[in-house]
């Protein structure tokens, strides 16, 4: 039986600031037994975070019923454990619960934590912890399993989404496609995958070499993107993948309104064209392996319907590329670019 989740979101109203629980209500909301925030309690999940339907959030882990575990659905930048949630988190573990943290500040290295859950039996886990020392060796793929990698101008602006929904898009169409989870959340939704972010420099290109050969006997592989070029804070995280992951194609992916994370204050650093970040990608992925973007995905979560439709035929009509926003759209046009770059 799956785990029945109450996800922690306390204090948090922002959707990016809680892009794990939203990421969890809107693909495994049949797990979810509740979302505790006392600041925003009685209210509904849709209200709160655009996803969740009807789920009213409640006040403290008295208010839900039937759940076995806690799952910290905060993505704070940095990875740490926010100190008002330690009780909460405590709360679960005395009662034996199971905790899962994608956070960086591990529980299993909390003593607090860790003398309560060998008192209460509850299990520990930390979703971004692992071992891996792989150095990339470059050596070949299997030539009949395609690559596909998600790329952006940002964090947390929807590669994650965008591959999940091609995915299932794929094999509704018959595709034999897997989702390849190179973070937290998206390991938490596939429950494989390695974390990325969290692996030594020297072996990140290796660890996304490693994830493509244990899954390459599939036709289609779906690569979860991370970070961007563009973002100062993680740009080496996304170009070790990149080149690990030796992709066929990239889908660009961008949310409207919201710039890349460069150096220096607003003005001092501009954002590039789409068609010259586009550019950028296309030659870095290529230095290592033949690539280039086939289509792009617009994230429209802020903007009204209208908006978001006349961006995606500004794009095509400048780029020549396919784009939709798979929330509003759904993921047809992608899928339809992903089978002719197979062909």
């Amino acid at each position: 039986m799956p785990d029945r989740m109450v996800v922690l979101t306390e204090g948090i109203a922002d959707p990016i600031d809680a892009k794990f629980a939203t990421a969890v209500l809107r693909y495994r909301l049949a797990d979810v037994a509740g979302v505790v925030d006392s600041t925003h309690a009685d209210r509904t999940c849709q209200e709160v975070y655009g996803i969740g339907g009807s789920m009213t959030i409640a006040a403290s882990l008295d208010d839900v019923a039937g759940a076995d575990t806690l799952l910290l659905g905060g993505a704070p930048p940095g990875g740490l454990i926010p100190a008002d949630w330690r009780a909460i988190i405590l709360q679960a573990v005395r009662r034996g619960m199971k905790v899962v943290s994608g956070n960086h500040e591990f529980l299993t290295d909390d003593p607090d934590f860790v003398a309560a859950a060998r008192q209460s039996g509850a299990e520990l886990i930390d979703l971004r912890k692992n071992d891996c020392r792989r150095i990339a060796t470059g050596r070949g793929f299997r030539p009949e399993c395609l690559r596909v990698h998600t790329v952006a101008n940002s964090c947390a602006c929807g590669k994650m989404t965008v591959t999940l929904e091609l995915d299932a898009g794929l094999r509704r169409r018959g595709v034999d496609s897997h989702f390849v989870a190179t973070g937290q959340i998206g390991i938490a939704i596939a429950a494989n995958g390695l974390p990325i972010d969290r692996v030594i420099g020297d072996f990140i290109s290796g660890a996304a070499e490693e994830l493509v050969l244990t899954h390459q006997q599939h036709d289609v592989l779906l690569i979860e993107g991370q970070g961007s070029l563009l973002d100062c804070r993680y740009s080496a995280v996304t170009l070790g993948l990149l080149h690990g992951s030796r992709p066929d194609g990239l889908i660009y992916c961008y949310q409207i309104g919201r710039p890349a994370f460069g150096f220096g204050g607003p003005g001092e650093h501009p954002e590039p064209p789409i068609a010259e970040v586009i550019r950028y990608y296309e030659t870095t992925a290529s230095l290592i392996h033949p690539c280039r973007v086939f289509a792009v995905a617009v994230n429209g979560r802020a903007v009204s319907a209208d908006r978001v439709n006349r961006e995606c035929e500004a794009i095509e009509a400048e780029l020549g590329l396919p784009a939709c926003d798979v929330i509003l759209h759904g993921p047809d046009k992608l899928v339809e670019a992903t089978l002719a770059l197979r062909t």
